[in-house]
């Protein structure tokens, strides 16, 4: 019997091991030189208020926001694949600043990072997204 649910699980171990191998580089070195050689050229990052997409604006921006965040505490909730895309569910935070929610996705193509969308909610305030559809009242 074939599985058919999950035709790409190798590949999707494989990405997973990618991003994994990112966010090390990252963690450990604080700073994006080990990231850069882990994203194709025509990496794209989304994310409705970046002021960042291109591979070199969104390593700048990141080696920028090291050190204020350098002493973040990042906890990860779950560390997802399915063929092409990973999936990272993280809890941060500073010492003395709010806690967020923040998920990626990462799209690998060709063994390098392709692609990234990020979703960040501080969670002190999620309870008032619950209800996002309902109209604000004057």
């Amino acid at each position: 019997m074939t599985n058919t649910a999950f035709p790409n699980d190798a590949a999707s171990l494989a990405n997973k091991e990618i991003v994994q191998r990112a966010l090390s580089e990252l963690i450990t070195t604080g700073s994006t030189d080990g990231l850069r050689p882990l994203l194709s050229d025509g990496f794209v990052h989304h994310r409705p208020d970046a002021t960042s997409s291109t591979k070199t604006e969104w390593l700048a921006a990141v080696q920028a926001a090291l050190t204020p965040l350098a002493a973040m505490q990042v906890e990860i909730r779950h560390l997802l694949a399915d063929g092409d895309h990973v999936v990272l569910h993280t809890r941060r935070r500073l010492p003395d600043g709010p806690e967020i929610a923040v998920v990626d996705v990462w799209r690998v193509e060709d063994g390098l990072i392709a692609e990234a969308w990020e979703i960040i909610e501080p969670v002190a305030r999620a309870a008032a997204n619950l209800t996002w559809w309902e109209t604000a009242e004057a």
